[in-house]
């Protein structure tokens, strides 16, 4: 009977909980793209009529145009870098026992313990040492490095259910290691790997700590180009161009879920 009545409470709080905190999460982002049809010159919630003008000024402003169009060029080739170095890390993990395993297995989840502010200053004295501070190269090492660890991850987590007996069944019908590799491997992992994709994008796209230490006049990312823009001015522009942000996402968001469905990557 206590079971019965412990069971039935807390489904009314998860019946009462679950959509508090979706309206939570989304409440910030609604706000923000309703206060971006404003018709005044303040950003202001409610907004003070309707009107596109600051979707107009925000395509017109250059400078957020180009630290848009920079910031995915780095999350792309962020992205790109951080597949390619974490499947092969996530299959050493899952396929190898070796000698500091799990120390090597620590260091490509370290970025995540370790502050940004740290991680970003040590990475500007580092590059600095090796001649690549201020240039796009730097900026792209730090955030492989802040994206490798959820791709790593998260491939990891892919391996544990991957079923090797069905790459041992194709090895044993004669297959190359190269095909197994392009018609069994990498299918089966394709989940886990546009998982990884979306979560290294999403934060290296939305990175600003770093951006700061390692961006230069001619690399500004968006985040640091609306965090510069605040400092001085407050106006509708900015709910403008975070919407354009928002829409990309939901973009993205929307290709996984035609593509591989996000109850997969979940």
């Amino acid at each position: 009977m206590r079971l019965n009545l412990i069971d039935t409470l807390m489904r009314i709080c998860g019946a009462i909980l679950r959509p508090l905190v979706y309206i939570t999460l989304s409440l910030p982002a609604v706000i923000i793209i309703i206060s971006s049809f404003t018709a005044g010159n303040n950003l202001r919630f409610p907004p003070e009529g309707f009107s596109l003008k600051w979707y107009s000024a925000a395509f017109a402003n250059e400078p957020f145009m180009t630290s848009l169009w920079i910031s995915t060029r780095l999350a792309l080739i962020a992205t790109i870098c951080s597949l390619a170095i974490g499947v092969s890390a996530a299959f050493v993990l899952d396929r190898y026992n070796f000698k500091g395993k799990e120390t090597f297995r620590t260091l490509t989840l370290s970025p995540l313990i370790i502050p940004m502010v740290v991680l970003g200053l040590g990475l500007l004295q580092f590059l600095s040492w090796l001649g690549l501070s201020q240039t796009f190269i730097g900026l792209l090492i730090g955030h492989v490095l802040i994206t490798l660890p959820y791709v790593v991850r998260t491939l990891t987590a892919g391996f544990i259910l991957f079923d090797k007996t069905l790459e041992q069944a194709a090895m044993n019908l004669r297959a190359s290691p190269w095909t197994v590799l392009r018609k069994i491997t990498l299918p089966l992992l394709a989940p886990a790997l546009i998982s990884a994709a979306v979560f290294a994008f999403v934060t290296s796209f939305g990175n600003i700590t770093l951006s700061i230490f390692l961006g230069f006049g001619g690399e500004t990312t968006l985040p640091v180009q609306i965090f510069t823009y605040v400092e001085h001015s407050y106006d509708p522009i900015l709910a403008a161009v975070s919407t354009i942000v928002i829409l990309v996402t939901l973009v993205v968001i929307a290709i996984v879920e035609k593509f591989s469905g996000m109850e997969k990557i979940a």
